[in-house]
């Protein structure tokens, strides 16, 4: 079976590929759109991260396509209605990184609560303004989880050893879970309203695209700080702009790689 590894994934996860009996590995990153579909019909296997888009147009040019494998949680770069449709399956990695993504999302909080970005760039410029800089505390602090699965509720595990009080918004999560966390389960409208700090933890959909919108922002307290290490999709980027303008949200940190362009830094305060 001929493999294709179109992203860049660790030494060892090829390495541990490549010593599978049976299989022929080939590395090829950074491929364009035409170069992947021109190439992929030699191949039984693709496997991708994030930058390779996994297209209608390429799936059909997979004639010995039989597997799309995702080295990642979420299957949205990849057509999986038209994979399907050919009989093609497609696998991710659910559990990979959620330890990862939930020790980032707690990182970026305390991060935007104690305004490090803005200070580091201010000593890098020779500045001393110490009063400018004045975090906030997060103890005591109420923290709004939108998506309490594996990931979430492993960023709730975490934020209770800093004494944060929790609360989630998760339509697929029964009360019996919930209880189990020990973290109570809100509507959409009280959690907006009651968070200081809102850290999104959803998969992308058409249901979750813009989930968090001008609407949204209007029923929040004024001043909460936002976290978003899942989909950038989840948020609208104009309506999160205007409400950092207007003051209504004091700070939003995201994976740069998120932006589409109204938005440019990771941490914005």
């Amino acid at each position: 079976m001929k493999v294709l590894i179109s992203d860049k994934l660790s030494k060892e996860a090829i390495e541990s590929l490549s010593k599978c009996k049976g299989l022929e590995v080939d590395v090829k990153t950074d491929l364009k759109p035409d170069q992947l579909k021109s190439t992929i019909g030699e191949y039984d296997a693709l496997v991708v991260r994030s930058s390779t888009k996994v297209t209608k147009e390429i799936i059909d040019a997979g004639r010995n396509l039989k597997i799309i494998g995702r080295a990642g949680i979420g299957v949205d770069n990849v057509d999986v209605e038209a994979a399907s449709l050919r009989g093609i399956i497609v696998m991710n990695t659910p559990g990979g990184n959620a330890i990862t993504t939930a020790e980032h999302a707690v990182s970026m909080l305390m991060a935007l609560a104690r305004k490090i970005p803005e200070a580091c760039k201010s000593m890098k410029e020779g500045k001393w303004e110490k009063s400018k800089f004045v975090g906030n505390e997060v103890y005591n602090k109420t923290l709004g989880i939108i998506g309490m699965g594996r990931i979430g509720s492993l960023v709730a595990q975490r934020v209770k050893g800093l004494e944060m009080k929790v609360i989630a918004y998760d339509p697929f999560l029964s009360k019996e879970s919930a209880q189990k966390l020990n973290v109570p389960l809100v509507t959409m409208e009280e959690l907006l309203k009651e968070s200081d700090f809102i850290t999104i933890h959803a998969t992308a959909t058409e249901q979750t695209k813009h989930l968090i919108n001008e609407k949204a922002f209007s029923q929040m307290k004024k001043g909460v700080k936002i976290v978003n290490c899942s989909r950038g999709s989840i948020i609208d980027e104009k309506a999160l702009l205007k409400a950092l303008q207007e003051g209504k949200v004091s700070g939003a940190a995201r994976p740069v790689s998120f932006g589409s362009g109204e938005l440019g830094n990771s941490i914005l305060q």
